[in-house]
């Protein structure tokens, strides 16, 4: 059975190997997961602000334990809220030093076509 699906997985790859394929599915993949990832910073940064906040309700309304608990939550929801912040104004910074537009649309190259 393991060679029947080893064999299958080879035979499957042929075309692309051959790159005897259209690059339209793949562009349309690449492109699906961007609209994905941009979607999702937003709401990464949003529930990050959450935890903060949370964090600091936990922080203000418990004393003792809780109150290490708030300040350790805090910490963590800076902390990942800088690093995304960050990340995402570093690829802007870079977008605008390299002129590049990021709402121009992807151009990935062509398969050669004899003629």
């Amino acid at each position: 059975m393991k060679k029947i699906s080893i064999a299958a997985s080879a035979l499957f790859l042929v075309p692309f190997i051959a790159s005897a394929q259209a690059l339209a599915p793949l562009q349309t993949l690449i492109a699906s997961i961007g609209r994905l990832v941009a979607s999702l910073v937003p709401i990464l940064i949003t529930l990050t602000l959450i935890i903060f906040f949370w964090g600091l309700f936990k922080y203000v309304r418990d004393s003792g334990k809780g109150h290490d608990a708030g300040k350790k939550i805090m910490v963590a929801g800076l902390g990942s809220l800088f690093v995304m912040v960050s990340i995402w104004g570093i690829i802007n910074l870079a977008q605008g030093a390299l002129n590049v537009n990021p709402n121009a649309p992807v151009q990935s190259p062509g398969v050669p076509v004899p003629r």
